[in-house]
C-alpha cells in the first residue's frame, strides 16, 4: 500500500473515532444462540444474529444439515 493511501485511511479511521461512530466488535466466546457469552460479560439475549431462536444448535437440525451433506454435497456454484 502507498504511503499517502495508508494516510488516507488512517485520516478517515480518525474520523470515525472522533464523530463517535466507531464500532468496535465484541468476541462471542460461545455458539451463537438465544443466549451466548460476550468476553468478560454475564450471558445475555442474542437479538443481533439470523439465529435468534437458537435453533443452530438444534439436534433435529444438526441431524437435518448431515443429512443433506450426505446426499447432495456441499460447494457454491454460480452460472456463467
Amino acid at each position: 500500500m502507498s504511503a499517502q493511501l495508508i494516510k488516507n485511511l488512517q485520516d478517515q479511521l480518525s474520523s470515525i473515532h472522533d464523530a463517535g461512530t466507531f464500532k468496535a466488535e465484541r468476541v462471542i466466546s460461545t455458539s451463537q444462540g438465544a443466549r451466548i457469552q460476550v468476553e468478560d460479560q454475564p450471558p445475555v439475549l442474542n437479538m443481533c444474529a439470523n439465529n435468534y431462536l437458537g435453533l443452530s444448535a438444534h439436534p433435529d437440525v444438526i441431524r437435518a444439515a448431515h443429512e443433506a451433506l450426505d446426499r447432495w454435497g456441499y460447494g457454491l456454484s454460480s452460472v456463467r
